[in-house]
């Protein structure tokens, strides 16, 4: 019986390319919308992978890693005297307006940390070194964002606000796919990126009966570089987080009952706690989930219908051969076999290339774009054991012209 599924599969190779084709197009789809939902959960939270904080501190008004209200610095010192923290790092984030070198802007997200701390500092370096940021106005971003900010190399100069800055290393895989670009500095380099001037003149002229106005941005004196240097965290300055290593041995919950009740307006958060709520946040809260989903959903139903299609073509196609086999008393058990292994080796012979298709695609968009096409191997077998249920599910429309048949056909001209 296998031979006739087989026989009947390879027997017209055109229909079987065209079949095989519909089924890698259907498998692609699934394959790859789960694996760029798998890749966006995973760089949203990739910053809070990487830190090697058991516990991060947080305003109680924190929603999720970019979305949060600052606390006072204050809080940095605090935080250290609670008994059970063996160390404790402050984190700044900011924002501001990115020029390139060609003139380009773009906005971007600052994080500032200490370059010689051990709970921020956990980064895969492409080019530079981390002890480079301890220089003023210097800063390092992905390899990924590279050509969305107008920089090439290690060395390039922008502007970011008011202030002249450096790129002094390249980092890999530290870039959430939804967000502004990243740029990884110092404390004091935060510090001043978030409180330099910017001097907004309108210029306006008459052109051709109609006024035409620019912005003209100009630095302010107490803003050059070269007039001032950054200056240390003092205790009234903001921060976003305090990153906190428990003591060995420390108990985690506890230790975030004695941070919240030192620390007044605070949220502590373990770093699985911290990752959850802000994968949470971009899944459920923007809609990306559904979305994804929904195009693997047509994915499944497009793949469904182009090989019920076939499947059901191939049968009528062969309606007197079955017709013989059940003419020779062979069960319908046997002959809807015949059907369910055929759509079997489809599901087969169209999984093998797609996924093939689907690991060069995700390399080239992670390389190209920074986008993450992540197939993990339980993703893989997922959508393996998905492209069996669709050919399965298929196989039953063309089995329903099969329990139609009349032995008798197979005496007829």
């Amino acid at each position: 019986m296998p031979s006739i599924a087989r026989r009947n599969l390879f027997e017209d190779i055109p229909r079987f390319l065209v079949a095989q084709a519909g089924i890698m197009f259907a498998v692609s789809l699934v394959t790859i919308q789960t694996g760029v939902l798998n890749g966006f959960i995973r760089s949203v939270g990739a910053l809070i992978d990487h830190a090697d904080a058991d516990i991060w501190v947080a305003n109680q008004d924190m929603v999720q890693l970019e979305l949060t209200l600052p606390m006072p610095a204050a809080h940095l010192t605090q935080a250290r005297q609670v008994p059970g923290v063996q160390l404790a790092e402050p984190l700044v984030m900011g924002g501001g307006t990115w020029r390139s070198p060609n003139g380009e802007i773009n906005l971007v997200r600052v994080f500032g940390f200490e370059p010689t701390g051990q709970l921020f500092s956990n980064f895969t370096i492409r080019a530079g070194d981390l002890s480079n940021l301890q220089q003023p106005y210097s800063v390092m971003v992905d390899e990924s964002v590279r050509d969305s900010l107008g920089i090439t190399q290690v060395g390039d100069t922008a502007t970011l606000g008011a202030l002249g800055l450096k790129l002094v290393g390249l980092t890999e895989r530290s870039q959430s796919i939804t967000s502004s670009p990243y740029l990884f500095t110092s404390i004091e380099n935060a510090k001043a990126f978030s409180t330099a001037g910017l001097t907004a003149n309108l210029n306006c002229r008459l052109q051709e009966g109609d006024f035409l106005c620019t912005n003209v941005y100009e630095r302010s004196p107490d803003t050059n570089p070269a007039a001032s240097q950054p200056t240390p965290l003092a205790a009234t300055d903001p921060i976003s987080y305090v990153l906190v290593r428990a003591a060995p041995g420390e108990d985690l919950e506890a230790l975030k009952q004695r941070l919240e009740v030192a620390l007044p307006g605070t949220i502590a958060l373990t770093q699985t706690e911290m990752a959850d709520r802000t994968r949470r946040f971009w899944v459920q809260r923007t809609g990306v989930g559904f979305i994804l989903g929904l195009g693997a959903t047509v994915g499944v139903i497009v793949g469904i219908v182009i090989v019920g299609q076939i499947l059901y073509s191939s049968v009528s196609d062969h309606l007197k051969e079955f017709a013989t086999l059940k003419a020779m008393g062979v069960s319908d058990r046997a002959v809807y076999g015949i059907i369910i292994r055929q759509a079997l080796w489809m599901g087969v012979l169209g999984y093998l290339p797609s996924l093939a298709v689907c690991f060069g695609l995700g390399a080239w968009t992670f390389q190209t774009q920074g986008i993450m096409i992540l197939i993990t191997p339980l993703t893989a077998a997922g959508v393996f054991g998905l492209t069996l249920l669709m050919c399965v599910g298929s196989a039953i429309f063309a089995i329903q012209k099969i329990t139609r048949v009349d032995p008798a056909l197979v005496f007829k001209s």
